[in-house]
């Protein structure tokens, strides 16, 4: 039942009625939560047609509304706004459709393809905090472009190739004596990411050597660079003796470091690396794809553990070099220009971006080329109509200059290509652990949040009739539940502050609380099954007069098509978070205000039991668009 559009049409009636007129565009708003009603009307924007001051206009639209619409009970009128009150038949018999709906808050296909691009990991080391919010974005907007209509296509673009990957290979190579995860019983992605903390401490070694001896003799004797390098160190240095205020110096040594670790032998050797991967090295290409498979399998397990799964991967291996092609058309076209260096470049200032370099003068690709090519691949591989890209607010200039351009290419699908930028991820200092020390593995991330939804749950009690496996299962829904739902109930735009403590609370803003609101509706069922109650719509057919808290809940389960197509629209998350809070936050008052068992009245009792089964469904299918899932017992 579409009440809103009914609403509609009866006051597009009353204005026929009334004003003798016809109004188009009528819209409805949610009734603000400190007033009575669930919908309103603002009749500000019509007072010209009703040549009457806005009370006056929402009072006779209101008056009509009772007396001709049978979907109205009463209406209430604050500052020419009209709050009506829908009748509680009309939301009895809303209720019973949304109990007949085969699944809840799934909109009919809408013939267009989205591709919802996340998760994007380098081979060089695990998942961390950053990648969860990342991972966890993606796989609920791309759940919620689904439930919307969207045919959806999750993919992944891999950056298994470059420098950083190499310098895990040299550390390997180096220090390795031919270990696997197999050996050390560790993960895979674990084993490669300890190479590239071993690469930067040989890296940072050499380099304070190689500074030491410079500062020392405050010159560039012995070292084995070439002249052009040599020459630009013994400028900075000149520059020193010059500006000994302090800052200043700082500045030039930092400069002096930064030429310096280019030349470090751990820096040349990952660059030598590099180009041997680049000639194709048998040597060379089998390290690297037996490192990237070790990765590939830890990254898989932690997938499994957070149920991320995508329908496509795209390997930047197999990418980088395209969108060459695509340089020679601009170039054609008149959208690039070449520079004298035979570079390729484009000018984006009349958009007021900046001209961005697209091909090197050596011919070589940069990253803007590489994302061309890869756009032009995703459409060829899926027509898709749309393209959400979930990448960090770090990049919002490159994604507009990327969209700038393929804009002016004439590409088809331009128009649909979205980033979806957030913020980083803080942590309280001293909260969690961190494997090596600076940032915080998604994989200890987890193991700690299920510890902490042990002992919380464990403090809380009523859970002696789960074994021992069934408890394991519980703990790793409750904590993985409340580590997604903390990480998307935030605005993606806002940087955010996670807490991990805070996140396992079964009394406020999180998951554990939404969860267990759900494991109440179904121990309502089962107490209901046991004791023989049925709660079909034959059951409570004399049931008419709604208490308040039974209204204000199947008001909000009502809203979970309205909240799908605004949390699609704005690829937010978030809208949904906050919806499933106040579905079980309703849910616990009409709990507490509605006895269920306790009542006396038979219709009373069925009702309740069917509206919890509803609540139920509807807790379910939120959370499953934020990708939890919640227990049956808790």
């Amino acid at each position: 039942m579409d009440i809103e559009s009914i609403l509609i049409k009866h006051i597009e009636q009353a204005f026929v009625d009334l004003y003798a007129t016809q109004v188009e565009k009528i819209s409805l708003q949610p009734t603000k939560k400190d007033f009575e009603g669930s919908h309103t009307f603002v009749t500000f924007p019509y007072t010209k047609i009703t040549r009457q001051k806005p009370d006056e206009t929402a009072h006779l639209l209101g008056e009509y509304l009772q007396n001709h619409s049978q979907v109205v009970d009463r209406f209430h009128v604050v500052q020419g706004f009209l709050n009506l009150t829908i009748s509680d038949r009309i939301w009895l018999q809303a209720f019973d459709e949304m109990r007949n709906q085969k699944e809840l808050g799934q909109f009919a296909p809408t013939g267009k393809k989205v591709m919802v691009e996340f998760s994007s990991p380098n081979t060089n080391k695990p998942l961390h905090l950053g990648h969860l919010r990342n991972n966890f974005l993606g796989d609920s907007v791309a759940r919620i472009l689904a439930a919307r209509g969207y045919e959806v296509v999750k993919s992944n673009l891999v950056n298994d190739r470059g420098i950083h990957i190499c310098k895990s290979m040299v550390a390997y190579l180096r220090h390795g004596n031919g270990e696997t995860p197999e050996t050390l019983g560790i993960k895979g992605d674990h084993l490669v990411g300890k190479y590239y903390v071993l690469f930067d401490k040989d890296l940072k070694r050499e380099l304070e050597s190689e500074m030491l001896s410079i500062q020392k003799k405050h010159s560039t004797d012995g070292l084995n660079y070439p002249m052009t390098v040599i020459q630009k160190i013994n400028t900075l240095l000149q520059k020193l003796a010059e500006n000994p205020e302090e800052k200043k110096a700082e500045e030039l040594w930092d400069a002096i470091k930064k030429e310096v670790q280019n030349y470090c032998p751990s820096q040349i050797e990952a660059k030598n690396l590099l180009l041997k991967w680049e000639a194709g090295n048998e040597e060379t290409m089998n390290l690297w794809k037996k490192m990237n498979g070790w990765v590939y399998e830890g990254f898989h397990a932690t997938y499994r553990k957070l149920g991320i799964e995508f329908d496509k991967i795209y390997y930047e291996s197999d990418t980088y070099l395209l969108g060459k092609d695509i340089i020679e058309e601009g170039l054609q076209k008149g959208v690039f220009y070449r520079n004298a260096d035979s570079s390729v470049w484009i000018d984006l200032t009349a958009d007021k971006l900046d001209q961005k370099l697209l091909l090197r003068s050596d011919g070589t690709s940069v990253y803007m080329t590489q994302d061309l090519g890869t756009a032009d691949l995703k459409y060829q591989d899926y027509q898709i109509d749309k393209s959400v890209y979930v990448v960090g607010n770090e990049q919002d200039y490159h994604f507009k200059v990327l969209f700038k351009v393929l804009e002016k290419l004439g590409r088809p699908y331009a128009e649909g290509l979205y980033h979806l930028s957030y913020g980083m991820v803080d942590l309280p200092t001293g909260k969690m652990k961190s494997r090596e020390g600076t940032v915080v593995d998604a994989d200890d991330l987890v193991a700690e949040m299920k510890e902490i939804a042990a002992e919380r749950t464990r403090e809380r009690g009523k859970i002696e009739e789960l074994s021992e496996q069934e408890l394991e299962h519980l703990f790793e829904i409750i904590g993985v539940g409340a580590l997604k739902y903390f990480l998307v109930k935030v605005d993606p735009g806002k940087r955010m502050l996670f807490d991990p403590l805070q996140s396992v609370d079964f009394e406020g803003d999180a998951a554990p609380f939404i969860q267990y609101q759900h494991a109440r509706t179904h121990s309502i069922l089962r107490t209901a099954k046991a004791q023989g109650l049925a709660w079909k719509p034959e059951n409570y057919a004399t049931y008419q007069k709604l208490e308040p808290s039974e209204n204000n809940l199947i008001l909000i389960i009502y809203d979970l098509e309205r909240k799908i197509l605004e949390s699609a629209d704005n690829y937010a998350p978030s809208i949904i978070a906050q919806y499933v809070y106040e579905v079980a936050k309703t849910y616990s008052r009409f709990w507490n205000e509605c006895p269920i068992f306790q009542t006396p009245d038979p219709d009373a009792k069925s009702f309740r039991i069917a509206l919890s089964e509803l609540t139920g469904r509807t807790l379910a299918r939120a959370m499953s668009l934020l990708g939890i899932e919640v227990p049956e017992r808790m």
